[in-house]
């Protein structure tokens, strides 16, 4: 009797123990595609209008290793304007998703079924659509203006976009149309993705000073964010500021305070004005967070891009350009007066990430007077 009784007992065990096997082995199937990482690397520039985005994304863009586009989100808020930019950020999530896994289908609702390459919004800051397979003319590892991608490589089919997105182990996003951090959360958690985030701002008097410059240009966006009616007179310029910075904090805190466990390592908060310091710098670190090598020819072109003469007074101007200079030609140009307002509405802004209120115009034309603080920033420049 005890034998069979221990006998039983085996069986069951070795029945449970069957039943346990086959049910690790279900779970660590289901579960191997999350842990595997994607093929390719994936980073999202969050920014907002007119904070060296654009020259931000030409760091990217440029690399060989790299498939860039500029605000595709732009054809979102393009073809859904009577909409407020809250309820557009879902839509805008959805489509650079679909991007950022090479799935181009996901223009067809914003575009012209005969669309071509050259429909899309800005194609020509990118790179990667100025060259093979998306362009004959140029080699990948050619350093392309848009000037000469615009002259010779818009005559092709809108198909080359996926093709070349798919050729490229890392894909690149600029965004300004995001302003909230955990609107994207879906995206860090999404298995099939490998996101990181780096948030750009920059001083939000040279913000101003740069959107006075661009005015028509940007109504359009403005008119989204704020409402036509917040957009106009004197208080509209100010209202559309406190948005921005509002949005900043927004994305900062959820990428450094209360840190998801998704985020961790995957936030990088950078100042444009530290990158005008020491680009070369800021670029390798920059690349090193984007898991890619900065190569001497970029380095030389980033120092050459960053020391030249123009003014960057243009609407997505990327040319040549003094760039300490422009980061700081408020400072020179800008009436006091309307420092001050800036102030007002961004302040909590300005002290989370560093920015040094001015108290007078002398301290303003003080150009001795630094006006960037280390403690804004978290330790390393990122919220890991």
């Amino acid at each position: 009797m005890l034998k069979s009784n221990k006998t039983i007992v085996i069986v069951v065990l070795a029945v449970q123990s069957a039943v346990f096997i086959c049910f690790l082995s279900q779970l660590r199937s289901s579960y191997s595609p999350q842990e595997e990482k994607p093929a390719q690397v994936h980073i999202l520039i969050l920014s907002s209008w007119r904070s060296g985005s654009s020259f931000t994304g030409q760091l990217f863009s440029q690399h060989p290793d790299v498939f860039y586009l500029m605000e595709p989100a732009w054809h979102v808020w393009r073809a859904m304007y009577q909409n407020r930019a809250k309820a557009l950020q879902m839509a805008a999530r959805d489509l650079i998703r679909s991007v950022f896994l090479c799935d181009m289908s996901v223009f067809d609702a914003y575009m012209s079924t005969q669309k071509n390459k050259s429909d899309l919004f800005q194609w020509e800051a990118s790179r990667a659509l100025c060259s093979p397979p998306a362009c004959d003319h140029f080699q990948r590892n050619h350093i392309i203006s848009k000037t000469a991608c615009k002259t010779f490589c818009s005559r092709y089919p809108f198909s080359k976009v996926e093709e070349a997105c798919k050729t490229y182990s890392h894909i690149v996003l600029k965004e300004v149309r995001f302003f909230d951090l955990a609107v994207l959360y879906p995206l860090l958690i999404d298995p099939s993705l490998n996101l990181k985030i780096i948030h750009l701002v920059r001083d939000p008097r040279a913000v101003f000073h740069s959107r006075e410059k661009t005015v028509a240009a940007l109504m359009h966006d403005s008119n989204i964010v704020v409402g036509p009616q917040n957009n106009q007179g004197e208080r509209g310029p100010y209202n559309m500021m406190q948005e921005i910075c509002k949005s900043h904090i927004r994305i900062y805190t959820g990428g450094s305070q209360a840190l998801p466990s998704f985020l961790k390592g995957r936030y990088m908060l950078v100042r444009y004005e530290d990158i005008v310091n020491d680009p070369q710098a800021k670029a390798a670190q920059m690349y090193k967070f984007a898991e890619l090598h900065l190569i001497s020819k970029l380095q030389v072109w980033v120092y050459n891009i960053t020391h030249g003469k123009g003014l960057g007074t243009q609407v997505f101007d990327i040319g040549s350009r003094d760039a300490v200079n422009v980061s700081q030609a408020w400072r020179k140009k800008l009436p006091f007066q309307k420092i001050a307002k800036v102030q007002n509405v961004c302040k909590d802004a300005m002290d989370l990430l560093g920015y040094r209120l001015v108290m007078s115009e002398e301290e303003q034309k003080d150009m001795a007077l630094n006006l960037l603080f280390t403690q804004g920033l978290p330790p390393g420049d990122t919220g890991s």
